[in-house]
């Protein structure tokens, strides 16, 4: 491997970044505005030419995954208001719907990744959400289940490829002190697109039913396809090539262009290459290609399914566990929303940390998000649920705060990666793959519902999991390590010592001989189907 440093301000990213004395003597000083968001921090150039890149492609990306989640959950929001009735779903036929849709989001991820390495992303990312919003649009004409069957197959198909695409994309323009909270923004905007699919459909079937003589549960496929198509008309015309791609577009200026350009080239990022027998070899036989992606499936398949909202439901039952405490509707839907605010916070601080005070290290949160699953894993497989309710609602609320590692994986893929486009491309979308396909069987033995809330069996599979993933990581940092022995990469002690000795950062651009990044920087969604499941890719 070769590649060259990573262009942080003035603090530098300790052992996974070198660089040469700056070329003139301004230098930046890191502010507290540059600790909440990178470009306060950077020369006007490159703070103008990021403001352009976030405003269209973090703000795409982001709205963009909304609206998937949106369009991906939905029909568990239609089943449970009229759908079931209208279509004869009284058997098993949602989850043979969710398994159809599994099916084309599996094996839609890694071709889609590979054509963005070929074809421009504005016409592949905009033709996927044009895709999927159309199979949206039909929904709601559907007159049997045998029909929405064939349009959720539509529907995963063209969804497959964006989780994985934007990542991938994200490699593709961003430095390593800006990629890591782009990414979780990213991968957090998702779940709001799930928590809105149920408020649009309550919104839908208490104002819209028998509107044109629609049922309400049609018009929310409707409302979600009015919502997704101008964003994809709109990708068309806003979506960048990629800058190694060498094609300018029309809202960048000629020095802006360059400027991207040469941030890309000073990190080590590869433009694409033929695709060549030696090629292929190569990529067969690397280390990466069969345990970076192994990373993610194992931090994918240890993240718990939510049991507080059968946890409360219980409440209400026989034989009343709780005594005479009872739950309304209203409760149960509303009491465990403070555990996502919690994750959102622990996850956007695990990628604030990431990019700035650890200077681009992503296997930290690993470590640690592992960590802190195991110990409450451990209390929860024999906690007694029903002892005190107040603490183990809190308890619930935080069981999750550790589990916002998976967009620093994918990150961490992407930087590994770093000069060879196509790997890049491929196990970025294999990590995600793959993890869904665990993610699609695994449950049905380890998260039952019949086994809900204590889910014994459950918290099990998430602690060992989760030391598998500790042990696999190390076998990950022990391969770097040896590369770097090997001379493949920068030593760490000799990158550490550049950093230390310079001080000063060039004000418009940093100058820095081709090399590796240190094992910190070398080189992250699945989505849980079914109506008990958290959306995560």
């Amino acid at each position: 491997m070769s590649s060259a440093p990573y262009p942080f301000p003035e603090e530098g990213a300790g052992d996974i970044e070198a660089r040469q004395k700056a070329q003139d003597s301004t230098h930046t000083k890191v502010t507290w505005k540059g600790r909440i968001w990178d470009t306060f921090d950077r020369p006007p150039a490159e703070r103008k030419l990021l403001f352009k890149v976030d405003a269209v492609i973090l703000t795409f990306a982001s709205i963009g995954y909304f609206l998937k989640n949106l369009d991906q959950t939905n029909v568990n929001s239609a089943f449970l208001a009229g759908m079931k009735e209208d279509l004869n779903m009284y058997g098993n036929e949602l989850v043979t719907a969710t398994s159809i849709w599994t099916v084309g989001y599996v094996i839609g991820q890694i071709p889609s990744n590979l054509l963005l390495t070929r074809v421009e992303p504005r016409w592949v990312i905009p033709a996927l959400e044009l895709g999927w919003g159309v199979a949206t649009l039909g929904s709601y004409a559907v007159k049997s289940y045998k029909s929405l069957y064939a349009l959720r197959f539509l529907v995963g198909l063209f969804e497959s490829g964006f989780y994985p695409g934007i990542h991938y994309l994200l490699g593709s323009w961003y430095t390593p002190a800006e990629i890591g909270k782009r990414a979780m923004i990213f991968w957090l905007a998702g779940s709001l697109g799930q928590m809105f699919s149920g408020f649009l459909q309550a919104a839908a079937y208490n104002h819209l039913s028998g509107v044109h003589g629609l049922e309400g549960w049609r018009w929310l496929f409707i409302i979600d396809a009015i919502i997704t198509l101008p964003l994809a008309v709109a990708g068309f015309i806003f979506f960048p090539p990629l800058p190694l791609q060498g094609k300018k577009t029309w809202w960048l200026s000629d020095d802006e262009f360059a400027l991207a350009q040469s941030r890309l080239t000073k990190i080590g990022r590869a433009g694409k290459k033929p695709w060549t027998r030696a090629k292929i070899r190569q990529l067969l036989f690397s280390w990466h290609t069969w345990t970076l992606p192994v990373i993610y499936i194992l931090w994918n398949n240890a993240y718990p399914q939510p049991p507080v909202g059968y946890w409360l439901k219980s409440f209400n039952s026989k034989p009343f566990p709780g005594g005479s405490r009872r739950f309304s509707v209203s409760q149960i839907q509303e009491l465990p929303l403070p555990q996502t605010a919690i994750f959102v916070v622990f996850a956007a601080a695990f990628a604030w940390i990431s990019d700035g005070v650890l200077r681009g290290r992503r296997w930290p949160f690993i470590y640690i998000g592992a960590i802190y699953s195991i110990v409450i894993g451990a209390i929860l497989r024999n906690f007694p649920l029903y002892k005190n309710v107040t603490g183990t609602l809190v308890l619930y609320w935080f069981s999750s705060a550790g589990q916002g590692a998976g967009p620093l994986i994918l990150t961490w893929i992407n930087e590994i990666c770093s000069n060879d486009t196509e790997k890049r491309a491929i196990l970025v979308a294999a990590a995600n793959d793959l993890a869904y396909v665990v993610q699609a069987v695994a449950p049905n033995f380890v998260w039952k519902t019949t086994d809900f809330p204590h889910a014994k069996k459950g918290w099990t599979w998430t602690i060992v999991l989760n030391a598998l993933l500790m042990i696999h990581t190390t076998l990950v940092l022990f391969l770097l390590r040896r590369d770097q022995r090997k001379g493949l990469t920068a030593s760490p002690n000799e990158s550490t010592q550049e950093i230390y000795e310079d001080e000063d950062v060039k004000n418009d651009s940093f100058e820095s001989p081709t090399r590796t990044p240190d094992l910190e920087n070398q080189g992250r969604d699945g989505t849980k189907h079914g109506l008990s499941y958290t959306a995560r890719a």
